[in-house]
């Protein structure tokens, strides 16, 4: 076991980081729900008010369909940039689901815009579907591409589904899902040569180009030449891994300035070993300790390859990372009592918190849920904690007939009468993450007040 602690200093930074503020959310959504409505009407300037015959129509509606297909597909790549600003203050897990949400509209719109388009030219040529397609395809070159893109969107599409994602491996879904820029690229140009709104409009190319480039210039900035800057910078190596509890290990990474890169307790990193069998995949895992200027530290349960290889690390192993991501942090709390409910590996992140998090240790309380005493991960370092500041450690474990002690309203008002007056920090498995979400807000913790991030894929 190994010990990593600030104290007052750590919640002194803690500290000055707290501050009023309004989540972006909305307004970000409104400016993107504005941008659909700008699509369409460029669509309508350039649409006849009267249309010839159903032909006609289907055209026109694929038309408005691929429009909107194109500007939802911006959007995804820019949510794909992980621009630091939307992730800390959004949250990474929100920005995740609405790149999830982007993307199913993106290929709905798109398969939408090949059918209606497909069978409005067949009609006006007065052919069958499978010759206009083969028509299409071959005769203009743009098509052709679009085609390419659309497939390639059908496959990322396919592993994305849950069903099929849950059933496989992380880095697989990764790699495929890297197919979505080359659809993009071949879409773009698809747009420009033959979109009608485009063809002899200059300000609506403009327009497109100003979007497109924006979103690849941010994802190239945030993506690619932010992180070699940081890990050229701050040149991070593995200094050790320690055992913590059965299949539990800590990293712990020395680098040069580490101060600098910003990061906060609550937040992570993605994390890339540049050793065998790790070095091209790269996986999130939060900081277990406040950051030091030379050190950070991260804890990992072995839940799957990438995490169980960590226990093989060597001392030296050269180490990049991308980040700090995520907006669980002390700027998140907004009444002076604080619960923090962690269980399996969540106990990660609210183990910083814990330490760092300001104010009177009496107002600080963590609940921390485990099927046995030996799978409590940094328990040593939690009572050291605990004890240092004052504040309150709970376990939640097992019996020893194996019952589970669920978590529900009744049982967080007697711990916590007051409870329904604390901010909620909550990190675990999404069994325990629902459960707990479902009696807090039974005993009166508004859902504005309930802190949760998560990482799934």
């Amino acid at each position: 076991m190994t010990t990593i602690q600030h104290g007052r200093a750590g919640r002194r930074q803690a500290g000055r980081r707290i501050r009023a503020r309004r989540s972006p959310a909305v307004p970000l959504l409104v400016l993107a729900w504005g941008g659909a409505a700008a699509a369409v009407g460029l669509w309508w300037r350039n649409t006849p008010a009267v249309l010839a015959d159903d032909g006609d129509r289907l055209i026109h509606a694929g038309r408005i369909t691929g429009l909107l297909a194109g500007y939802v597909i911006a959007l995804v790549v820019l949510q794909m940039a992980r621009v630091p600003a939307l992730e800390r203050r959004v949250g990474s897990d929100r920005v995740s689901r609405w790149h999830a949400t982007s993307g199913r509209y993106a290929l709905s719109l798109t398969l939408a815009h090949v059918v209606l388009t497909l069978y409005g030219y067949a009609l006006q040529g007065r052919i069958d579907v499978v010759p206009q397609l083969v028509s299409l395809v071959t005769e203009y070159p743009e098509t052709g591409k679009a085609a390419v893109g659309t497939l390639l969107l059908l496959v990322v599409g396919l592993v994305s589904a849950g069903a099929v994602r849950r059933r496989m491996r992380y880095e697989v879904w990764y790699y495929l899902h890297l197919l979505t820029y080359l659809a993009v690229y071949l879409a773009f140009w698809h747009q420009l040569a033959t979109g009608a709104e485009f063809v002899a409009d200059r300000g609506a190319r403009t327009a497109w180009y100003v979007l497109y480039g924006a979103a690849a210039a941010l994802l190239l900035w945030y993506r690619v030449l932010t992180p070699v800057r940081l890990n050229l910078v701050h040149r991070m190596r593995v200094d050790s891994v320690v055992p913590e509890a059965p299949g539990v290990v800590s990293v712990l990474v020395r680098g040069r300035r580490l101060h600098r890169l910003g990061a906060e307790a609550g937040q992570f990193f993605r994390w890339r070993f540049l050793t065998r069998g790790l070095r091209w995949t790269a996986n999130p895992y939060s900081l277990s300790a406040p950051p030091r200027p030379d050190l950070l530290r991260i804890t990992v349960k072995a839940v799957g390859g990438h995490s169980a290889a960590l226990t093989a690390l060597e001392p030296g192993t050269r180490v990049w990372a991308e980040g700090p991501y995520g907006s669980m942090t002390a700027a998140r709390r907004s009444r002076g009592k604080v619960l923090l409910i962690a269980g399996g590996a969540g106990i990660t992140p609210l183990r910083a918190l814990f330490e760092t998090l300001p104010g009177a240790g009496s107002d600080l309380t963590l609940l921390y849920r485990a099927r046995t005493a030996d799978d409590l991960a940094l328990r040593e370092e939690l009572e050291a904690i605990a004890d240092d500041r004052g504040a309150r450690l709970l376990y939640a474990v097992n019996g020893p007939d194996g019952r589970r002690p669920a978590v529900t309203a009744k049982m967080l008002r007697r711990i916590l009468p007051d409870i329904a007056r604390h901010d909620v920090y909550l990190c675990g498995p999404p069994g325990l993450a629902e459960e707990s979400y479902t009696a807090l807000r039974e005993a009166g913790v508004p859902d504005r007040r309930i802190h949760h991030e998560s990482f799934a894929f």
